[in-house]
């Protein structure tokens, strides 16, 4: 960030020819028409949430990268949350196989999607159907809000090519795998130790998952995040090349899609400025905990489920502005508690017939153990009580359930914890 914002102060500096074919290099897209009006309010005035995606849409020059796969899809998900205070950020990356809802979101193409669990990724290749990246950002924003209760105010999205182009204006990156990797699906063959990558190679190396490690998503985000860094650190070695600047900021611009807001040298430069007056050791990566969801669906083992209440504690801070620690959320999903361990009797406090079924029908798709159903007094508010020593189970069903109170209770049955459906359910997220 520090290497972007002096390279865009040099753009704006260098003269009209270079701003404006730098300028003309941004393309934006208008989303605001799309997401509709069913959002989380914004709880933190000043601070600032963008959606980053990298977007592996296999349109023109991308072609090569994927067969039978038409649409775009979000190769990399995150969020950049921005304090209002500018005195810090957190970064959050979501696994591109977490299992969340995907909202009814516009096709591009005249249709509208159903509501459905899937890979988080298929957001953006929903909404990405006609070949337009502001559907594809719409439905991935969509998705995100209501699965973490952020307000999004602003998206990026890089494509392979950029990407490409920024590695090989600096003359390439060093990478030291202690490994060979081989990763047909990547496009990426190469020995273990150090070496300089670009072109294919680079791409590769941050795209590989199945080829390394033990094949998740999540070995992959930690080399893409150590990569980003060493990216901008050759891109600070190289200020003084104007040569190596030029064709750095060239290629950043001409992989860019923004929203409207951010479509600029200058509204990139004012973000990128703020971002670098952040101390390093306030800029803070991490990932969404989560574990298998085979722990619980066993017949799903190509999917993780974030981990709760780890993950609503994570979304609630950043949606009240309040600086998280890496050490913190990563010592909160050094031992998951599965959806499948917490035993849940489900209750109807409305006077709707069947709702208690339903709602212990959206349970056993989240996972949890349901051990039956029943009828409860009038409840105008969902509630979770438990007895003694089943706090946290209790607070890991609630936190999927936004608004859900908790209460310890002398009368709840041992060994589990009860849902009370109130007049405010809405179903689970």
């Amino acid at each position: 960030m520090a290497a972007l914002a002096v390279l865009l102060a040099a753009a704006t500096a260098a003269g009209v020819w270079v701003y404006r074919d730098l300028q003309g290099n941004i393309r934006s897209a208008d989303v605001d028409n799309k997401i509709g009006d069913d959002r989380p309010p914004s709880t933190s005035p000043g601070s600032k949430n963008i959606l980053v995606v990298g977007s592996d849409s296999r349109a023109g020059a991308n072609a090569r990268y994927g067969s039978g796969s038409t649409t775009m899809r979000s190769d990399t998900l995150m969020v950049l949350h921005l304090a209002a205070s500018r005195k810090w950020a957190t970064v959050v990356s979501f696994p591109r196989d977490s299992w969340v809802k995907v909202p009814a979101c516009d096709r591009g193409d005249g249709s509208t999607s159903s509501p459905h669990h899937a890979k988080i990724n298929e957001a953006f290749a929903i909404g990405g159907t006609g070949g337009e990246v502001a559907g594809a950002a719409a439905c991935a924003i969509k998705t995100v809000e209501q699965s973490t209760g952020l307000r999004i105010d602003h998206f990026m999205s890089v494509d392979f090519q950029g990407f490409k182009g920024m590695v090989n204006a600096l003359d390439g990156m060093e990478v030291c795998p202690t490994a060979a990797i081989r990763d047909e699906k990547a496009r990426l063959d190469i020995p273990a130790g150090c070496q300089t990558v670009r072109d294919e190679d680079a791409l590769g190396y941050v795209r590989a998952r199945y080829g390394v490690g033990d094949g998740s998503d999540l070995g992959r985000i930690g080399r893409q995040q150590e990569f980003m860094r060493a990216l901008a650190d050759r891109a600070q070695q190289k200020l003084t090349s104007p040569g190596a600047m030029y064709g750095l900021l060239d290629s950043a611009t001409k992989s860019l899609t923004t929203d409207k807001a951010l479509a600029g040298i200058q509204p990139l430069y004012g973000l990128v400025s703020r971002l670098k007056a952040i101390p390093p050791g306030r800029l803070t990566f991490v990932t969404v905990p989560n574990y298998p969801r085979s722990m619980d669906v066993p017949s799903d083992t190509a999917n993780v489920v974030w981990q709760y209440p780890a993950a609503a504690d994570l979304f609630a801070a950043l949606a009240r502005d309040r600086e998280v620690r890496k050490e913190t959320v990563a010592a909160a999903g050094e031992k998951p508690l599965y959806a499948s361990s917490v035993r849940v009797r489900v209750l109807n406090g409305t006077g709707t017939p069947g709702l208690a079924w339903e709602a212990a029908q959206s349970l056993r798709r989240a996972g949890f153990t349901v051990t039956g159903t029943g009828n409860a007094s009038a409840a105008a508010r969902t509630s979770v009580t438990h007895p003694a020593g089943l706090g946290e189970q209790a607070r890991a069903l609630a936190s999927r359930l936004p608004g859900t109170t908790v209460a310890e209770s002398a009368d709840a049955p041992e060994g589990m914890v009860t849902l009370t459906v109130g007049g405010d359910f809405t179903g689970m997220p």
